[in-house]
Order: C-alpha cells, then sequence, then structure tokens
C-alpha cells in the first residue's frame, strides 16, 4: 500500500518524464537530432529499465565470443568514476577511476581494449582506427550513435511487472521503445526453460516485424577469494551456515536464491548499486562478518579493491561470486551466427 502511495505521488513526475523523452526519441526518429554511423561494427548493449538486467554478463559474452578473431573494444560510460572524458583502463585502474563494471571487464580481459566516455560519438571516434568492433555497454538511450545491431535486455523475472516511467517505476524510457532493437534478449531465465515459457514470454513482450528473441540464464562458479588464495565451490557451503552477503547492485534478488539453495541464514548487507564502500561500511561487514564466510558481487569486488579498505579487511574471509551468461541452447547457435555474420559482413 506504502508502495502504491508512492507511485500515485510520483506519477505526474513520471508523465512529465516520459513527455520530455517521447519528444526527444520523436527528434532522433525524424533526423531533426543527429545520429552517428560508424565505419566499423558497433554493438549496443542495453535495457529499458534502470540496472539490473545482466548488461555487464552479455557484454562479457560478445566479447569471449568475438575477441579471438578481431580486435574488439568496450566503451562504456563508467558510472560512478570521479573521473571525467574519455580514458582507456589499464589493469591497475582503480574502480573510482573507471567504474566498477568497466574495470570488472578490463581485468578479465587482458587483450581487450576497453574505455569509459560520457560522450559515445567521441570515444568511438578515438577506437575506430585501431580496434575492428565497438561493444557500447549501456547505451541504448544514447542516441547520438547509430549501431549496426542492437541488443536490449530484459529480466525474465519482471516481465510481468507493472511498467512505469520513472520516478514511479524503471523504465527509463516507454516500453515502445524496443522497437529499436535488433536482438531482444530476455536475461536471468531459468537454466530449465520450456517452450511454453518462452512463448508465454514472447507474448508479453510483443516483438515488432524483423526481431529476434532469445533468451539467456546465470551460470554461477566457484566462489574466489578476494586476495587471490583460492577458490571454493558453493556446494562446500554447509546447509545452515551463515554466509554474510555484501551487495551494492541493482538487483540482488537473483544471487539471494542462488545462494539459497545452500543455505538459509544470510545476514544480507544491501547497499544501492555502484554504491562506494566507506570505513563504517567495512566496519560494520567486519563486524557482522568475523569468523564467518563472506560473499559479495564481482563487481561489488572491483570497489572493494581500495587501498583505503585494505587494513580493515584483512583477516577477513572475503570471496565473490563470479557469473557468466548462458544462452539457452534452442537459440544458442544462431544468437553467435547472428553477431558473428554481422561483424564479419561490416569488417572484410
Amino acid at each position: 500500500m506504502i508502495i502504491s502511495a508512492l507511485r500515485l505521488l510520483l506519477y505526474p513526475f513520471s508523465l512529465l518524464y516520459g513527455l520530455v523523452v517521447i519528444v526527444r526519441n520523436f527528434l532522433y526518429d525524424r533526423g531533426w537530432l543527429a545520429s552517428r554511423r560508424f565505419p566499423l561494427p558497433v554493438i549496443s548493449v542495453g535495457n529499458l529499465d534502470v540496472g539490473g538486467t545482466g548488461k555487464s554478463p552479455m557484454t562479457e559474452y560478445l566479447v569471449r565470443l568475438l575477441k579471438d578473431t578481431c580486435r574488439v573494444a568496450v566503451l562504456s560510460r563508467g558510472y560512478g568514476r570521479k573521473t571525467t572524458g574519455y580514458l582507456e583502463l589499464t589493469a591497475e585502474t582503480p574502480a573510482s577511476e573507471g567504474g566498477d563494471e568497466p574495470v570488472q571487464i578490463r581485468r578479465k580481459f587482458n587483450d581487450v581494449t576497453v574505455a569509459v566516455c560520457e560522450d559515445r560519438v567521441a570515444g568511438i571516434e578515438r577506437l575506430c582506427s585501431s580496434h575492428d568492433v565497438v561493444i557500447l555497454d549501456d547505451a541504448y538511450q544514447h542516441r547520438a550513435v547509430k549501431p549496426g545491431l542492437s541488443l536490449v535486455l530484459m529480466e525474465y523475472g519482471k516481465l510481468w511487472n507493472l511498467r512505469m516511467l520513472l520516478p514511479a517505476g524503471s523504465l527509463r524510457e516507454p516500453f515502445a521503445g524496443r522497437k529499436r532493437a535488433d536482438l531482444v534478449v530476455v536475461t536471468k531465465a531459468p537454466a530449465a526453460l520450456t517452450e511454453h515459457d518462452m512463448e508465454r514470454a514472447a507474448r508479453r513482450i510483443g516483438l515488432y516485424p524483423g526481431q529476434r528473441l532469445f533468451f539467456s540464464y546465470l551460470q554461477y562458479h566457484d566462489l574466489q577469494s578476494l586476495d587471490g588464495a583460492g577458490s571454493k565451490p558453493l556446494n562446500t557451503i554447509a546447509a545452515g551456515e551463515v554466509v554474510v552477503l555484501l551487495t551494492g547492485i541493482a538487483n540482488p534478488a537473483p544471487l539471494v536464491a542462488e545462494l539459497n539453495k545452500y543455505t538459509s541464514s544470510i545476514i544480507h548487507l544491501s547497499f544501492p548499486d555502484h554504491h562506494a564502500y566507506t570505513q563504517k561500511n567495512i566496519a560494520k561487514l567486519a563486524a557482522d562478518g568475523k569468523g564467518r564466510l563472506i560473499i559479495t558481487t564481482e563487481k561489488d569486488a572491483q570497489r572493494l579493491y581500495s587501498p583505503a579498505l585494505a587494513e580493515t579487511l584483512k583477516g577477513l574471509r572475503v570471496y565473490y561470486l563470479p557469473v557468466t551468461a548462458k544462452i539457452h541452447p534452442p537459440g544458442e547457435t544462431a544468437f553467435n551466427e547472428i553477431i558473428i555474420n554481422y561483424v564479419n559482413t561490416r569488417y572484410l
């Protein structure tokens, strides 16, 4: 009831926000606002909602698919960073300078260029002469760039939620904005997805002519020690073991559900997406997590790699949980072929 009342209070602001977005999209659609095309393959990965749809795992999926056959660059805005302008990341770039998600991608793929820039046009201009393909992370609403292939991600668990624009809801733009996508990818779907489930989701989404629909799920891997000392399989968590979970992500619910397969005794310290952890936060973590297994996300781990937090974290059993995106087998081959054929056709 409180949520409904709050939404009702914010609804007029959503109408105003929606009007601005609709006018902006209309101006781009008519060509009255410039949208730049580039002479190399540009793949956009984005969503209609604010955060939590699994853009980073999907971006990493594309990187793995392409990096052995062409020179790949990933360009992100670098949300949460304290720097501005164009910056190419190194293995030592901290999350405070590059943003947690770009830093995560850079540390995982040494042979891939990862750059951040608020102005995606300027960023691509810096990258296009020395790369074969640019992957834009979280750029669906960045209409100053006209990508050659556009992916819009929708979280499976939210398909049947009430759709409302910001600030009353979580939509960045009206749901009709999905029409700009070439591929619609439903993310975080159950690993055991039936044909009936897929058909039901497809009806809910309502594809436009020419669009292709794919489904993906998250594969969880062994826990990795924050200090690099080793790994720990999830199935070694004892039933009933008290685990402390630290998250600063948009939607921790799927992670909590995964951990609940092993233990229901979870102390969850939850913070907003991209939260910059403070000494006070980590002191609380140390108090709750002393002698206990502490689990965080790979994205959060990038923000914990801070000299300012090192002393407080010392002696704690902190592990992060890596995840990868997988395309459901009925569509995996077709999805990969679409990506590879687009890049090859544009590049060769």
